[in-house]
């Protein structure tokens, strides 16, 4: 595992995708102290304040796309054990949102694509993953879809963590995850995925791109769809779109 680490960079999921389109394909982590074009889900600004921890894990990826976008629940897992290293009352809204008594704490945005050239350990049309990960420590943004909360306001004073402690837990919880997904498949973090959740069995609204839904969420499925019982009794999977429980 390689570990790189910038003082500025423009994003560390671009720099991913740049060594990538290169060829390096990782295993890897980069990290950097200030990101200048930090962004979100659906292309929306990452705030990238100083003190805060920004990183992307690269990896060469075995299997097909559906499975490598599961690995956003492995980074919410890990996401989800760090913070809780450092305080309580953390859970994790889907599909990858972890949240601090119903504020949010992080982000993660995961990007793939496919290398065409020929890497000897990882032959040719080798699929890749980036998954970026943002964890609040000393500060959250202000006007933001969702409240937001930083580590260091749910912890006393003296008690706060050192950004190279935070990214270190991070790595080694991504690792556990990551292990037990390739070794185990699926339904182990799906079950531990669950047991950390939020609104199960509530209510909630599902923004969608051409609609919203609203009803009950009833669980997640094996591939990570979140299912949601409307009105109607009907089942809906909802694969991709804005949620909020109630």
């Amino acid at each position: 595992m390689k570990f790189l680490e910038f003082e500025e960079i423009d994003s560390t999921n671009l720099e991913a995708k740049r060594m990538a389109e290169a060829g390096d394909l990782g295993p890897l982590w980069i990290s950097a102290k200030r990101q200048m074009g930090g962004k979100g889900r659906r292309g929306r600004e990452w705030v990238s304040e100083t003190g805060n921890l920004f990183c992307t894990g690269l990896f060469p990826h075995i299997g097909t796309p559906a499975s490598a976008a599961r690995l956003s629940f492995v980074a919410a897992l890990a996401v989800h054990d760090t913070v809780c290293s450092y305080c309580s009352g953390a859970q994790i809204k889907w599909p990858n949102d972890v949240l601090v008594d119903g504020a949010k704490i992080s982000g993660i945005l995961l990007e793939s694509g496919t290398y065409s050239g020929t890497i000897s350990d990882a032959g040719n049309d080798q699929l890749w993953v980036a998954v970026g990960i943002g964890i609040n420590i000393l500060s959250a943004p202000d006007n933001t879809q969702y409240s937001a909360t930083y580590l260091n306001a749910n912890m006393p004073l003296g008690q706060h963590p050192y950004l190279s402690d935070v990214k270190k837990v991070l790595f080694e919880r991504f690792a556990f995850w990551l292990e037990d997904y390739s070794q185990n498949g699926f339904e182990p973090i799906r079950t531990a995925w669950l047991e950390r959740a939020q609104g199960m069995g509530g209510p909630v609204v599902a923004r969608l791109p051409n609609k919203t839904i609203e009803g009950t969420a009833i669980g997640m499925d094996a591939d990570g769809a979140l299912a949601v019982k409307i009105h109607s009794g009907e089942t809906i999977k909802i694969h991709a779109g804005d949620v909020f429980f109630s």
